[in-house]
């Protein structure tokens, strides 16, 4: 995407904030959401959107599941947004048709390469060394014993059981990927993410992460891409210099490590760190501070590697951050992350971005100006644009970690969270980043003591953000064609252009 392309968008699941995608439609060209969101990231919304891992274990890539609409529907949003899908690459689910005909007919199934088992990437056997060298984002190796006509097997299974992991370089896993990129394009997407790609190439004698060849998929996916007008964002959660060398070969990467860093500073009053990666971070960014996926860790912290490097913030650093997001969240983020409720995902706790800084209006504003001043894209999750609470009930409910940040909203509460001053303020920050030009320029940046300033200039424009990291005190002052402006209370007089 070209910088006139970066306004805001939003991430949402179509059935947890409008129902389904015609209600998604029209929730995004009413306001106050029309002039907060240029775009839009529709998280999975393939058959079935509900199954074991909220959509991402699809028994059916290429087709909308019927309950949310249709690919005429996606076709129809994108005529008025930015459009962004997920693009599943590394697995499948297990109840899809083509393993369930490898299940039934084993070695004899058209399909059966498609799948990756233990003796398909080792075929002389793998040691113990090899096998605990595969890195994982959750305890335990990555494979599930399963019969396949009826011959027992260890299935390749990166996250859980219910989804099989794809040989991407096997001609039926090829056929599969190309099919549903043929399915956006068509439908006028313009952006896909690719979900989990860091683990999609699977080798010997490495981690199975982030390999050599997983560049060169990316490479080969990126160029099959756009010949049908589509762009590619790479999901990769990882150590931070390794994050600047995938930013170096890709079109756009996620930077992972703005939420936890921003986090860090209005804890501590202190931005050093802060300042330090918004000199050395990605241009090629889409900013985040909550996702789907809660707030990540990883991406700050030491390289996992054998004589890796140190990270952004050191160990102590990290235990500090992790207790404070429980702290400030009155310790329900504690009941949601790691084993506690079935989320063993090891880069992330589970916690809404608004219980994180303790339900602190001006501080969270703060926290989204800076995200918001940041270059690249920027994109606000749902129960983020919201100021959502962890949902505790429907953690109980469903005993998913995750679902603490993945709220459902109906008509009446969806009204009024929109009447909450947080709320409203927050889509007119975004509205205001959507409509000034200065945003098109690179970031100036300064710290004293506590005091950090982020400058944007373009197009006759400058804006200028000041937070102090200790109080949460922000001021905005800009100029644009429009004139100047300025302000000193976002939450009770947010800036207009």
């Amino acid at each position: 995407m070209e910088r006139g392309d970066e306004k805001v968008q939003l991430i949402t699941y179509a059935d947890r904030l409008a129902g389904d995608l015609p209600g998604l439609a029209a929730l995004l060209r009413r306001e106050p959401f029309a002039e907060a969101f240029a775009g839009v990231h529709v998280l999975p919304f393939y058959t079935p959107f509900d199954g074991a891992d909220a959509g991402f274990d699809p028994s059916d890539h290429t087709e909308v599941d019927p309950r949310l609409g249709t690919w005429d529907d996606m076709r129809e949003l994108s005529t008025t947004h930015t459009t962004m899908m997920d693009l599943i690459v590394n697995h499948v689910s297990s109840d899809s048709a083509a393993f369930q005909d490898v299940v039934a007919r084993g070695r004899d199934s058209e399909f059966h390469d498609m799948f990756l088992t233990l003796g398909s990437v080792f075929p002389d056997g793998a040691t113990e060394e090899q096998l605990t060298g595969i890195y994982r984002p959750r305890p335990g190796l990555c494979f599930t014993p399963m019969t396949l006509g009826g011959e027992k097997r260890l299935v390749w299974t990166t996250f859980t059981p219910q989804q099989i992991d794809i040989d991407v370089r096997s001609a039926p896993g090829r056929d599969y990927l190309a099919r549903i990129l043929e399915r956006a394009g068509d439908a006028g997407v313009s952006l896909v993410r690719l979900d989990a790609v860091g683990y999609a190439i699977k080798a010997p004698d490495t981690t199975s992460f982030m390999v050599a060849e997983t560049f060169d998929f990316i490479e080969d996916f990126t160029e099959q891409a756009r010949g049908h007008g589509v762009g590619v964002l790479v999901e990769v959660h990882s150590y931070y210099r390794r994050q600047l060398e995938i930013a170096s070969k890709v079109d756009l990467v996620y930077d992972f490590a703005l939420p936890p860093l921003v986090l860090h500073a209005l804890y501590t009053g202190h931005g050093e760190v802060l300042k330090q990666w918004m000199e050395i971070r990605p241009r090629n960014a889409v900013t985040v501070l909550d996702t789907h996926d809660g707030i990540g860790v990883i991406d700050v912290g030491p390289s996992s590697d054998p004589g890796g490097g140190p990270g952004l913030l050191s160990d102590a650093q990290m235990d500090e951050l992790v207790e404070g997001i429980h702290s400030h969240s009155g310790e329900t983020s504690r009941e949601s992350t790691g084993a506690a409720a079935s989320n063993l995902d090891l880069y992330q706790v589970n916690c809404t971005f608004y219980d994180a800084l303790g339900q602190d209006d001006r501080r969270y504003l703060a926290a989204r100006a800076i995200q918001l001043f940041t270059p690249g894209i920027p994109q606000v999750y749902y129960a983020g644009a919201l100021a959502a609470v962890n949902d505790m009930a429907l953690l109980r409910s469903t005993g998913v970690g995750r679902d603490i940040n993945r709220p459902y909203y109906d008509g009446p509460a969806l009204e009024a969270a929109l009447s909450r001053p947080v709320v409203r303020a927050q889509l007119e920050l975004c509205a205001f980043r959507n409509e000034l030009p200065a945003f098109s320029g690179d970031v100036e940046v300064g710290l004293d003591g506590s005091a950090l300033t982020m400058t944007r200039r373009g197009d006759d424009a400058w804006a200028t953000l000041a937070v102090d990291l200790a109080s949460g005190a922000t001021v905005i002052q800009w100029e644009g064609p429009r004139g100047r402006g300025s302000t000193e209370d976002l939450l009770e007089s947010p800036p207009k252009v």
